[in-house]
């Protein structure tokens, strides 16, 4: 879509973390005018040098057509949207849509969304996969669930952070296609380390098997990204152990409320835990190809091959 439809609303950005940064900047690098607001304004301001106008609070981006929110976890949502202060206190105007690209319960969500919908608010869910990384890549996918009017308005600014845009239809749908997402890629991460440790005890150098798997039907966009941190245990977080274990309580909890067995998801789920206990909160939750090493007896040490990200 054309830059002059992008600027044909007024468009605010709330969270400027790892992830928040690189979708704004697309959207600035898109030709949107963005007003952006973070807690500490310090991450924020680079922004400013692509085009931004940084704003001192939540509730100065209230009058915007569209809000997009990118935060940590439920509490900072609720706090940030609803609070005192926040993009959806009372009194003033409020804005048409606003679309939120975190991670949070389903729970947290709907409250959010009743309480948006009472104040002339269209609240979208839009979680997405992939890391700051995919985002500058422009490789990530994004689903959203909300309003199908309201996707609408959003789905042009949604096309230029993502390499796809999904509708999964009303409600907080989008949540359970995130939260789904989140317990395969904790049983993909863990399965890829332990056949890893396998073909290299029984011989085979990392890059050399983990090259043939990519290239394999077994392959794929997540086992090609991970595969440095595999080979080169390079560890530098894009996704920790303890957010990655939040999310796999997230799906377990919504398998144990609608009956479905989920033992292979749990062993999964274990495995994070245990790394957690050992010490690994800080860094990369590839870091299970070293936990695994040491259940294996032995201790892995980096290849030092240069191997490419599949990005």
């Amino acid at each position: 879509m054309a830059d002059t439809d992008l600027n044909s609303l007024r468009v605010g950005w709330i969270g400027t973390g790892r992830m928040g940064l690189a979708m704004s900047r697309r959207l600035l690098d898109a030709g949107v005018k963005l007003s952006v607001w973070n807690r500490t304004k310090a991450k924020a301001e680079p922004l400013a040098e692509h085009g931004a106008t940084i704003v001192d609070s939540p509730r100065d981006l209230a009058g915007m057509d569209i809000v997009f929110t990118i935060l940590a976890n439920d509490v900072n949502f609720t706090e940030v949207t609803t609070g005192e202060g926040g993009l959806l206190a009372e009194g003033g105007p409020n804005p048409g849509v606003m679309v939120d690209l975190t991670s949070i319960s389903e729970a947290a969500s709907r409250n959010v969304r009743e309480i948006a919908k009472a104040r002339g608010t269209v609240l979208l869910d839009s979680p997405v996969s992939g890391n700051d990384k995919a985002v500058e890549a422009g490789a990530i996918s994004i689903i959203t669930s909300g309003d199908r009017g309201a996707f609408d308005v959003a789905e042009p600014y949604l096309a230029a952070i993502g390499r796809s845009v999904s509708y999964a239809g009303e409600g907080e749908r989008a949540r359970m296609v995130k939260i789904c997402h989140n317990v395969i890629l904790g049983i993909v991460a863990q399965s890829m380390a332990e056949i890893t440790v396998l073909a290299e005890k029984g011989g085979v150098p990392r890059h050399a098997f983990l090259e043939f798997l990519n290239n394999s039907v077994m392959g794929s966009t997540f086992t090609a990204y991970k595969t440095p941190a595999y080979v080169n245990l390079d560890f530098t977080p894009t996704f920790t152990a303890p957010l990655l274990r939040k999310d796999m309580d997230l799906g377990l909890a919504a398998a144990r409320e609608l009956g479905v067995p989920m033992p292979v998801a749990s062993a999964a789920r274990e495995c994070v835990q245990a790394l957690i206990g050992n010490g690994y909160t800080d860094c990369d939750f590839a870091a299970l190809i070293e936990q695994e090493a040491k259940n294996a007896g032995y201790e892995i040490e980096p290849e030092d091959v240069e191997v490419g990200t599949g990005l």
